[in-house]
C-alpha cells in the first residue's frame, strides 16, 4: 500500500484534518496535501516511519512477538492505581471522566467533540447543535462511571454478578432505550464481522460463567482484561450499549486489580474491532492484550500531565 493511500485512509477513518495530521507526522500542511493528492511522495525515512506507525496504530497489525508483548505488559501493570486515589484527586478524576466518556461514545458514533462533552457533563449545558440522545449518553456514562468508582472505593473488591452488570447497563442506557438493564430477547449480529454472537436464550448462563471468571484471582491482569472483554462483547447481552458497558467493566476490573485503567482511544476503533474479532473467532488474545497495554500507557499520561 502506497503512502497516498495510507494517508487518505487515516484522514477518512479518523476524521482528522490535514493540518492536525501534518503536525502528528512532523511536516507542513502544504507538504502533506501534496502527498495526499499524489503530487509528490514522502522521501525522508523518519517521515515514512511516522506514517507507518500511525497507520498500524489506527488500522492494526497482526505481527507481534511474544517477548515484545511480555515487556509491554510489564510496563503497563507497573502503573498502579485505585479508585480511592482517583476520587481523591479531583483534577485526575475529571480528566479520566472526560476522556473515557468522549472516546467510548465516539467509538459508538457520537459526533460530540471533547469540548462538547466537557460542557455537558461538567457545566450541565444543553447544546443546540447536538442531539438529545448524544448528550444523554454523555451524562449517563458519567453516572455509570461514578457508580463503579464509588463501589470500588467502598468495597475495593467487586462481587461480579449478572445483576451487578445489569445495574451498570441500567445507569448507562436509562432514558435512551426502553429495556435498559434487561437482557436482550432477540437475535443480533454485527455487520462486517465474522463473530457469531450468543443465542439470547443462553445469555443468563453465559453471563454467570463470565462473572465467575471476573471474580477469579489472576497473576496476568492484562490477559484477564482481554479475555473477559472479548467474552462479554461476544455474549452481547443487551440490545444496545454493549460496547460502552463492556469498556466500563474492563475499566473497573483494571482498578480492582490495582492497575491504571485503560482508555481505548476512538482513533484506534478499526484496530480495536479487528483485535476483538481475532480474540473471539480464533482465541487469539495477544493483539487485544497489546492494545489494552497501549491504552493503559496512554491513559497514564493524564496523570503525568496533572
Amino acid at each position: 500500500m502506497n503512502y497516498q493511500t495510507k494517508l487518505r485512509r487515516i484522514l477518512a477513518v479518523n476524521k482528522i484534518s490535514q493540518e492536525n495530521l501534518a503536525k502528528l507526522i512532523g511536516t507542513t500542511f502544504v507538504t502533506l496535501n501534496s502527498w495526499v493528492n499524489g503530487k509528490s511522495k514522502p522521501t525522508r525515512g523518519e517521515l515514512k516511519n511516522k506514517i507507518d506507525e500511525l497507520y498500524i496504530k489506527y488500522f492494526g497489525d497482526t505481527s507481534l512477538t511474544i517477548p515484545n508483548l511480555v515487556n509491554k505488559k510489564k510496563e503497563a501493570i507497573k502503573n498502579k492505581c485505585t479508585a480511592r486515589q482517583i476520587i481523591a484527586n479531583r483534577k485526575l478524576l475529571d480528566k479520566i471522566t472526560l476522556n473515557l466518556t468522549y472516546h467510548t461514545n465516539t467509538i459508538e458514533g457520537s459526533t460530540m467533540t471533547i469540548s462538547d462533552v466537557r460542557e455537558v457533563i461538567f457545566d450541565n449545558k444543553i447544546l443546540s447543535n447536538r442531539t438529545a440522545i448524544e448528550q444523554r449518553e454523555a451524562v449517563n456514562h458519567q453516572a455509570a462511571l461514578n457508580f463503579l468508582l464509588d463501589k470500588l472505593a467502598h468495597d475495593k473488591k467487586l462481587n461480579w454478578t449478572p445483576d451487578f452488570i445489569q445495574a451498570i447497563h441500567l445507569r448507562m442506557m436509562t432514558s435512551i432505550i426502553s429495556n435498559a438493564g434487561l437482557w436482550r430477547n432477540h437475535g443480533v449480529r454485527i455487520s462486517s464481522s465474522r463473530t457469531v454472537l450468543a443465542n439470547f436464550i443462553k445469555i443468563p448462563d453465559l453471563m454467570k460463567k463470565l462473572c465467575k471468571k471476573l471474580n477469579k484471582e489472576t497473576d496476568d491482569p492484562v490477559n484477564l482484561l482481554a479475555q473477559t472483554h472479548a467474552q462479554f462483547e461476544q455474549i452481547h447481552p443487551f440490545s444496545d450499549g454493549n460496547g460502552r458497558t463492556g469498556r466500563l467493566i474492563m475499566f473497573a476490573k483494571s482498578l480492582e486489580l490495582g492497575v491504571f485503567p485503560p482508555i481505548i482511544e476512538h482513533e484506534r476503533k478499526t484496530a480495536y474491532y479487528k483485535y476483538l474479532e481475532l480474540a473471539q473467532t480464533q482465541e487469539k488474545h495477544d493483539l487485544l492484550e497489546n492494545l489494552i497495554c497501549d491504552s493503559i500507557l496512554s491513559a497514564v499520561k493524564l496523570k503525568e500531565k496533572h
